[in-house]
């Protein structure tokens, strides 16, 4: 029990110093892949079990999720871009970013307050960092 406590608050910190901390992440998970579990997000940022398997399932269907959008807490999002690694996604001038590797799902968001270019470039490189990691 204590690793696994250990290992979320290490995660917490990777959220926060390599996101949050960039002033154009509102929120951010990271979700495991294979059993949709959530491994870690920022304060006030819980999605629902419904909101993650639709997350995880704009991957095995991204052109259904260019089509007709991505729904997240109720909202549905324009998909910009949905390939087989990234999701992007735009409601007005607020948008959720997702990124896969091959374990895990990280998810970020963005206020219209916040540059998008600058959300995806900090979600992207951590997914890269998890690449890297064999994760």
């Amino acid at each position: 029990m204590t690793d696994s406590i250990s290992r979320m608050n290490q995660l917490q910190s990777l959220l926060h110093d390599s996101l949050i901390a960039t002033g154009h992440v509102q929120h951010c998970a990271i979700i495991r892949r294979k059993d949709t579990s959530l491994r870690a997000s920022t304060v006030g940022f819980s999605p629902s079990l419904d909101n993650i398997h639709a997350l995880v399932h704009s991957f095995t269907n991204s052109a259904h999720a260019r089509r007709e959008g991505l729904k997240f807490q109720d909202t549905v999002y324009e998909c910009v871009r949905a390939d087989r690694f990234s999701v992007y996604a735009k409601h007005e001038n607020s948008g959720i970013i997702l990124v896969r590797t091959a374990t895990l799902l990280l998810v970020g968001t963005y206020t219209p307050e916040m540059s998008p270019s600058i959300c995806v470039e900090a979600v992207e490189k951590l997914a890269d960092y998890f690449r890297e990691k064999g994760k």
